[in-house]
């Protein structure tokens, strides 16, 4: 995960509390280990994030309990969203939203829709993108995208080459194709694991940037 990703516990520049990492509520249905107890390159991570963001976040503590699979994971999300492509950190977000709330995965909503807000400066149209994208004045372009993305979440097996061809009239490249996908699929890897496993996101992130 960045170290800048929006779903801190704190905002940035607050100072952290004397044990700003155990939980005061049930955040997951699997264990949160004590900080002492956890991989050295997870509390590097918890380390950066203290740094940049104030304190570390639900989406580490849940997931750091099974480190391997937490830092190879990490690896790939953040490539799909936010490596180099042509679609922006917005149409990537607003991928997001949508499939999380197609999804209706609680963590997910919540932490990027206040991704969503901050990176567009518009909570109105984040929280429209969320409800009802359909409804939200969005460009065909942006509204084609997350139709597939949309198509991809719930009936991937009717996909079909129509929907590249008719992406490819609205702008889209091959490789701005292939990155919707990836980015929706990566999406509906973690709002399933998210959902399944009873995370819930930092209660900060509710309100954040409103």
């Amino acid at each position: 995960m960045p170290d800048d990703e929006i779903t801190a516990a704190t905002p940035k520049g607050s100072p952290a509390a004397v044990d700003d990492w155990t939980p005061t509520e049930q955040i997951s249905w699997f264990p949160v280990l004590p900080e002492s107890e956890l991989d050295p390159r997870v509390q590097e991570l918890i380390g950066r994030q203290r740094e940049k963001l104030g304190a570390p976040n639900n989406v580490v503590r849940t997931h750091s309990w099974r480190p391997e699979l937490m830092l190879r994971w990490l690896e790939l999300y953040d490539y799909i969203t936010r490596g180099p492509s042509g679609l922006s950190r917005i149409d990537r977000e607003m991928i997001a939203v949508v499939v999380s709330a197609e999804n209706g995965c609680l963590l997910c909503q919540v932490n990027h829709s206040a991704d969503l807000r901050r990176l567009t400066g518009d909570p109105v149209l984040a929280d429209r993108v969320a409800l009802d994208y359909r409804r939200a004045g969005l460009d065909p372009r942006t509204r084609a995208m997350l139709d597939y993305a949309l198509k991809v979440t719930r009936t991937p097996v009717d996909c079909e080459e129509g929907d590249i061809i008719a992406l490819r009239e609205h702008g889209f490249s091959d490789e701005d194709i292939y990155d919707i996908i990836n980015t929706a699929a990566i999406y509906n890897f973690n709002n399933r694991v998210a959902s399944a496993a009873g995370y819930l996101p930092d209660r900060e992130n509710h309100g954040r940037y409103r």
